[in-house]
């Protein structure tokens, strides 16, 4: 019996080290995210609750929880009918526009290369270019095809 219970404190140290060992397989981390892009425009149900959580602060001002105003404005917009829900849907579409214009002009900045910008979408399209000019030699033929 006294080795059965060596043995179980083992097991265990060898399951937290596997489980240790598969966090550290994560996979590289992401370009950071472009503080210049336009934020993606609410729906509806957002816009919707723009305006209910400041009805609800006002008809419970001692509320202090965010989950509390979050169920009831899904509960209040699940009984809304469609007409009543028409200028929300309405406002959202508007902001839809907006975002759709505003990212056009976004991509189409960033199509146009840097302006002293240090972006990483930049660096690779250039670095897809210098490998291009790699295959040619020096006398302007492609070599390898």
């Amino acid at each position: 019996m006294g080795k059965a219970r060596a043995a179980a404190p083992k097991r265990t140290d060898t399951k937290l080290k596997s489980k240790s060992a598969g966090a550290s397989k994560k996979p590289a981390k992401k370009a950071g995210k472009d503080p210049n892009k336009p934020k993606r425009p609410a729906s509806a149900f957002f816009v919707f609750m723009e305006d209910f959580r400041e009805k609800y602060k006002k008809e419970h001002p001692n509320n202090k929880s965010v989950a509390a105003v979050g169920k009831a404005g899904g509960d209040k917009w699940k009984s809304l009918s469609e007409a009543e829900k028409a200028p929300y849907v309405a406002k959202a579409e508007k902001r839809k526009v907006e975002y759709n214009k505003n990212i056009q002009a976004y991509n189409k900045r960033l199509a146009e290369g840097p302006n002293g910008a240090d972006e990483e979408e930049s660096d690779k399209s250039k670095s897809e270019v210098n490998d291009d000019d790699e295959d040619e030699d020096e006398s302007g033929e492609v070599r390898g095809r």
